[in-house]
This record gives structure tokens, C-alpha cells and sequence, in this order.
């Protein structure tokens, strides 16, 4: 299924904390709108992985090279026509700097939700390398999505087609077949 109209948007980057949603919602957004759905942990190096794996948080230095190849993919993408929604941490601003790079055709969707809520979310989580442990150190990191980042936000304490129908309204985006979704 395509979007109804051409979008002016190139690419969406679901970001939030591990636990948050970010690949169910990211699939569920990409399958609406007829767009490629990609995993920003696939970009990770194998040296990233055992780190977290490890328990270890990354640093700057083991982002920028992951952060990168996301922002080479969303142009390398946009160069062949493709849409798509990026599932991406991207928890602080320096970090969607990078992966938007000045571009006016990718939206930053935060998934918001509360350390509790996302802690018993990891907890039931099987086969992923991010240990719930490093939940609080990508709480601390998290900085929050401001305005002027061309950004919205999403409560992810909702059924995730609820999450996906308020990230549609807030962007005025509306797949084939489907009537504009308007606010109440």
C-alpha cells in the first residue's frame, strides 16, 4: 500500500529508549504508509553489539560511526526514491543532528513512556542484546526532542495501531485507501 498522495517526507526515525517500541511501532507506521522499514541496530558494528551485550553502555565515540551509516542509509535511500521509517534510538539531540543532517524531509517520532512502564516491558523481552540493566543509563542520556527538530511525540502507553493512528494525525500523513485521520 502507498501513501495516498507524495509525501514531502523522505524519512521518519522512531527513536525512544530500548523498550519503548521503537521496531513494533516502526513496523506498524511503515506497513500503513507502504514504506521500507529498516533497524537502526542492524547498522551497529559487531564491537557495539558485544559491548551491549556486555552490559557496557557505548559511548560518543562507538555512535558516531553507527549514527552515520544510519544518515548514509536515509540518503542513499532518498536518492532512489524509497520511503522509509528508521527504528533508532537517538536519544540525544547531537545524535538526530547527525542522522537528519539538515534535511527538511525526515521527522524525528519520539516514543515517550515512563521508566516503569518500559522496565516491565524489558523484562518480559527475550533474544535482545540490551540488557534492561542499561535502562537507566539511556533514561539519563535521553534528551527529549525539542520543537525547532521538526519532532512529535508519542505516549507509547496505548495499543501500538492507537500509537501509529496519533503519529499519522500529528504529521498530516495518510496512507491509500484510508480517510484523513482527524483530531476529535
Amino acid at each position: 500500500m502507498a501513501a495516498d498522495v507524495a509525501s514531502p517526507l523522505c524519512a521518519l526515525i522512531v527513536m525512544g529508549v530500548s523498550g519503548s517500541g521503537k521496531s513494533t511501532v516502526g513496523e506498524a507506521l511503515a506497513k500503513r504508509l507502504g514504506w521500507l522499514y529498516e533497524d537502526g541496530d542492524k547498522f551497529h558494528p559487531a564491537s557495539n553489539v558485544a559491548k551491549m551485550s556486555a552490559g557496557q553502555p557505548l559511548t560518543d565515540e562507538d555512535r558516531w560511526p553507527w549514527l552515520r551509516a544510519i544518515a548514509g542509509e536515509i540518503d542513499r535511500l532518498s536518492a532512489a526514491g524509497v520511503h522509509a521509517v528508521i527504528a533508532c534510538s537517538a536519544l540525544r539531540r547531537v545524535y538526530r543532528d547527525i542522522l537528519v543532517h539538515g534535511r527538511n524531509d525526515v521527522r524525528i517520532v519520539y516514543l515517550d513512556g515512563t521508566q516503569a512502564l518500559i522496565a516491565e516491558r524489558l523484562r518480559r523481552r527475550k533474544g535482545h542484546f540490551m540488557p534492561p540493566e542499561l535502562l537507566k543509563s539511556q533514561f539519563k542520556t535521553l534528551e527529549p526532542p525539542d520543537r525547532d527538530e521538526h519532532s512529535v511525540t508519542a505516549s507509547i502507553d496505548a495499543p501500538v495501531e492507537a500509537i501509529v493512528d496519533d503519529i499519522l494525525r500529528q504529521l498530516d500523513l495518510r496512507p491509500a485507501g484510508e480517510k484523513r485521520i482527524t483530531s476529535p
